[in-house]
């Protein structure tokens, strides 16, 4: 499925992105660093794993979204390739929810870019796939993309210690979460209406 809005566009990631892909993630290699995820040191006597290529990991991805697990997206922005942005974890039975996690060019950011991207996930998996709760979860340093959950609403629930392994190291992680019965107008159409320069239709 695609998801559009205006010049943003969330579509399946694909194996013919590779070399827009790796481009921009090249040029954003220092940007992105301190939050990307890395796969801690082996017990001893193992074998670390290798860092998969771009094609294991969209094998990887499809793999989970088949399975209902995963929605693997790109962000487009004015037709060229600006990011990632994967809802993940997906449970059903009594939880049904899901988290995104997502990573955008700098030379867009602070466009809107990413907000518009994390609305229309929310708002399909809270229609369209039927969950009930989205998370995120942010370092507490990292200033840009705890704006992004903020400027949509999200509730921040506190701080879960030694989280994930980012950039080399267990980093703490701040929850933001944010549930169907808080956005019944969709996320989307909130966060248009309280954009800067939003102006309310006449009636």
């Amino acid at each position: 499925m695609v998801l559009t809005d205006g010049e943003v566009i969330l579509r399946p990631i694909k194996m013919r992105d590779q070399r827009a892909w790796r481009e921009v993630n090249r040029r954003n290699r220092d940007w992105l660093r301190p939050w990307e995820a890395t796969v801690p040191p082996p017990p001893p006597g193992l074998v670390p794993p290798h860092r998969p290529t771009y094609r294991q990991m969209v094998r990887h991805l499809r793999a989970e979204a088949h399975a209902g697990r995963m929605l693997p997206f790109v962000i487009e922005y004015r037709g060229r390739l600006a990011g990632q942005l994967t809802v993940a974890g997906i449970t059903w039975g009594s939880m049904c929810a899901g988290h995104i996690g997502y990573w955008v060019d700098q030379g867009v950011a602070g466009r809107g870019v990413m907000p518009t991207a994390v609305a229309l996930a929310v708002d399909h998996c809270f229609r369209a796939v039927g969950l009930h709760r989205i998370e995120v979860c942010i370092r507490p340093e990292n200033t840009p993309s705890r704006r992004v959950v903020e400027k949509l609403g999200f509730r921040e629930e506190g701080i879960r210690p030694r989280y994930l392994h980012i950039d080399g190291a267990w980093r703490d992680h701040a929850v933001y979460a944010l549930t169907t019965e808080e956005v019944p107008e969709g996320l989307l159409n909130r966060w248009r209406r309280e954009r800067p320069g939003y102006s309310r239709p006449s009636s």
